[in-house]
């Protein structure tokens, strides 16, 4: 879908304006070390590419939420969708990449018009993991949504959803009056078909984010705790949970300057910093599929226009061996994948 030219120029500015302030780095506290710096001290620069093994696509930025922490800036205004042509070439590379692991991301990805098309098509293509990340109020939001775990049970799609906490108001402050109640309403309609269950063999697993300027907490604490509570109170139950560093760009990076918080999350990452979260960062075994079909390390490299240093750059010329002899593209925001224990769309990497 064409977008319009003053529309490509305000997100091209805006970008532009976050890389200026993420590059620059320099605080009343000192100036900040870069991140190549960082990674040099360890003989870790360039940062280069593993073996690969997951696509991660994003089939767009439209969603029906609008939350605080988005690094997609996603929302119901976004009119950026995946065509079923970029579908058809995915499917292709789908079809013949080493990947063992197919990532479907958005926005809400359920809201492309021929989402279901994709998923019929991409789950025939034999690959192992078939990831599907929903913000669960989707499968609430509308009628035609309702069906939504059935038809993730029939594909056997591992379902990674989004649930910024187990109680109502730091989750509706994150993401808005009464996501929390349609959250909880779509878990437990994904546990009616099985998911999260013993022996079901469907996968549901939940992403956790930081509410404010603060790194996560223990990924495994977290998760019992989120256990705990979502039993106890509603009978849900799931297999993992996910802590992400939330990272500063988009409008992450607009609430910490617009909050005074950017200089001291960005010392608090520096600080945490983690030589060994570096070796198993997301960028080096994923590659990252735009809406347009647009090639990137990660998909917080596709936020800041950050394409591929390959001269294949676009899916309509994928060439997996071209593409792993490249040096990966880093900046400042890669201290957010490095901190503690270290985050990815997996989790935690240390």
């Amino acid at each position: 879908m064409k977008k319009s030219l003053l529309a490509r120029n305000n997100d091209l500015a805006n970008t532009t304006r976050q890389l200026e302030i993420l590059s620059n780095g320099i605080f009343q506290n000192g100036e900040l070390p870069t991140f190549a710096d960082k990674i040099k001290e360890t003989n870790q620069f360039p940062l280069r590419p593993k073996k690969l093994e997951i696509l991660q696509i994003n089939l767009g930025y439209m969603c029906n939420q609008v939350c605080a922490h988005c690094h997609v800036d996603a929302g119901p205004d976004r009119k950026e969708i995946m065509t079923t042509e970029t579908m058809q070439q995915c499917l292709d590379v789908i079809k013949k990449t080493g990947a063992h692991t197919l990532d479907l991301t958005g926005g809400a990805p359920e809201m492309n018009p021929n989402f279901r098309w994709f998923v019929e098509k991409a789950s025939k293509a034999g690959i192992k993991d078939f990831i599907v990340r929903s913000n669960l109020t989707i499968i609430r939001a509308n009628k035609k949504y309702y069906d939504l775990p059935e038809f993730f049970k029939k594909h056997n799609v591992h379902v990674v959803s989004s649930m910024p906490h187990w109680t109502r108001g730091k989750t509706d402050k994150q993401r808005g009056d009464g996501v929390f109640d349609k959250s909880i309403k779509a878990l437990q309609m994904l546990n009616e078909v099985g998911y999260g269950k013993e022996g079901s063999g469907l996968q549901l697993d939940l992403v956790y984010n930081p509410s404010g300027a603060f790194l996560p907490g223990d990924q495994a604490a977290l998760e019992s705790d989120f256990k705990k509570a979502l039993h106890e109170d509603f009978g849900i139950v799931f297999n993992s949970l996910f802590a992400i560093t939330n990272l500063p760009i988009s409008r992450f990076l607009d609430y910490l300057i617009a909050s005074e918080n950017y200089e001291d999350y960005m010392y608090a990452l520096v600080e945490a910093y983690n030589p060994m979260a570096v070796e198993n960062v997301m960028c080096t075994n994923t590659l990252s599929i735009s809406w347009d079909g647009w090639l990137y390390d990660c998909d917080f490299n596709q936020m800041l226009n950050l394409k591929v240093a390959s001269k294949v750059k676009h899916i309509s010329e994928y060439n997996e061996e071209l593409l792993q002899n490249r040096n990966i593209i880093i900046n400042q925001h890669c201290y957010g994948c490095t901190a503690g224990a270290g985050s990815s769309c997996q989790g935690t990497v240390a």
